[in-house]
């Protein structure tokens, strides 16, 4: 049976393994060290998060997710066979597969992923949305060099944090995420795309930024991840090799971040939050309270509501 998985804030498959007590939980945590470091650089990476069986079964997820036939397509919030501008690149990326497959649903909950988004954001950690992103061999695009705040700013205040977690091995040959180191402090930038032109930011720097431009190849091995700031300049060079470049992208806030619109939803495919209300409801579930720490519990599904009707609103790439 097919269903709107958004209705669960809790795992809903026995895809991961959940800690039982406080102890168990801090085998999870970051170090100092490593929160230090992103506090300093904009971001984290290497970060073991799944293993191989985890990541065949989110592969095999993915390849019925691809398919714009599947039955519960309409429930993307945005959908994109191909989101790239080149005629001779794609770029799948779509928005929303927590609402449709269980491993991606309960990947929200994994207890790597909650610990350290709750220590790198300093409270109780809430759910954004969620990306896919597929690069197929020989001809995978670019995604552009921008900040994801600079599309998020119809919440506030600025308390997100993006996890990009690999689904096969990401090398500077087949696209693999670049970070600006120490770009988290520069301001906001405008707008420049997501794809086509790699290098359109560039028109918005100013010298200082431009001669500290240094990109960072964040290498990843199938099933590792990488965190990193809302204000973290990042992009993707093509995928030129014989292998695919296949990734999933959680992105969070602390729990307290309210919106910055009343007569538009936040998220397409969400009902108006009024301005200055907080996000929270069906779908801005909390993950995570780190006080005291909560184990989530695989429940019974239950019958779903009528989801709202979408609203097409441009996202931020990974």
């Amino acid at each position: 049976m097919y269903e709107d998985l958004s209705n669960y804030h809790h795992p809903v498959s026995g895809l991961f393994t959940y800690p039982k007590t406080k102890a168990d939980w801090e085998r999870y945590r970051l170090s100092d060290e490593q929160i230090a470091f992103f506090h300093e650089q904009g971001y984290l990476s290497g970060l073991r998060m799944l293993d191989d069986e985890q990541v065949e079964a989110l592969r095999n997820e993915l390849s019925e997710l691809v398919d714009p036939k599947h039955p519960l397509n309409h429930l993307f919030y945005e959908f994109y066979t191909n989101e790239s501008t080149d005629p001779g690149t794609v770029l799948f990326h779509a928005l929303g597969a927590w609402r449709i497959a269980a491993g991606f649903h309960d990947l929200l909950w994994h207890p790597q992923f909650v610990m350290a988004a709750s220590q790198l954001l300093g409270g109780a950690v809430r759910f954004w949305h969620d990306q896919l992103f597929c690069k197929p061999p020989r001809h995978g695009g670019v995604v552009s060099w921008h900040q994801d705040y600079s599309y998020w700013r119809r919440t506030t205040p600025l308390a997100h944090l993006t996890c990009w977690i690999g689904l096969d091995e990401a090398r500077k040959d087949n696209g693999c995420m670049h970070y600006i180191p120490g770009s988290h402090l520069w301001p906001d930038l405008p707008i420049t795309g997501l794809t086509g032109n790699m290098d359109a930011i560039q028109t918005v720097l100013n010298d200082e930024q431009r001669a500290a431009f240094k990109p960072m190849a964040i290498e990843l091995k199938a099933g590792e991840c990488a965190f990193h700031h809302a204000r973290t300049i990042h992009g993707s060079y093509p995928n030129q090799t014989e292998r695919q470049r296949r990734a999933t992208v959680i992105n969070v806030f602390r729990d307290g971040v309210r919106s910055a619109v009343g007569h538009e939803p936040v998220l397409a495919g969400v009902p108006v939050i009024p301005k200055g209300q907080p996000l929270g409801g069906q779908f801005f579930p909390l993950l995570f309270d780190p006080a005291p720490f909560h184990r989530p519990r695989a429940r019974t599904r239950l019958s779903c509501a009528n989801t709202p009707a979408r609203t097409p609103i441009e996202s931020a790439g990974e």
